[in-house]
């Protein structure tokens, strides 16, 4: 059931589908980037997610493996995107990294979400182009 949770969290990542997020966030949801940078309550990552598909559009989380125990889990995998869907030749605008979440579910829902992944290839991306703008 908990595992269920996650896995339909992530399809709605992939989906990029944010009422579908938001449903199955808790009230008192935390989220905490690879940065220790902090989004508390489902209200503010709900526009954290309308921000980031912004970005991002492509946005998508391969998953390789969940761990569980009670309510922690760790899940393994990838995640990549295409900034604004901006495509080159070279790929220039598009990542993906191995990635890890630390995720804890409680009573059905997705109470704590934290990412542990290099993102600096991503961060160059965005960089490189908001400085154009």
């Amino acid at each position: 059931m908990k595992k269920s949770v996650i896995l339909e969290y992530i399809k709605a990542i992939n989906e990029s589908e944010i009422d579908k997020l938001y449903s199955l966030m808790a009230s008192n949801y935390i989220f905490i980037d690879a940065h220790d940078n902090r989004v508390s309550g489902r209200d503010a990552m709900k526009q954290s997610w309308i921000e980031y598909f912004k970005m991002f559009p492509d946005y998508l989380i391969e998953i390789d493996e969940i761990m569980e125990e009670d309510t922690l889990f760790a899940v393994f995998g990838y995640a990549s995107g295409t900034y604004k869907n901006l495509k080159d030749e070279n790929n220039s605008n598009y990542f993906r990294a191995p990635a890890a979440w630390k995720v804890v579910v409680e009573d059905g829902l997705i109470k704590h979400w934290q990412v542990y992944a290099d993102n600096t290839h991503a961060i160059e991306i965005y960089n490189r182009n908001e400085s154009f703008h």
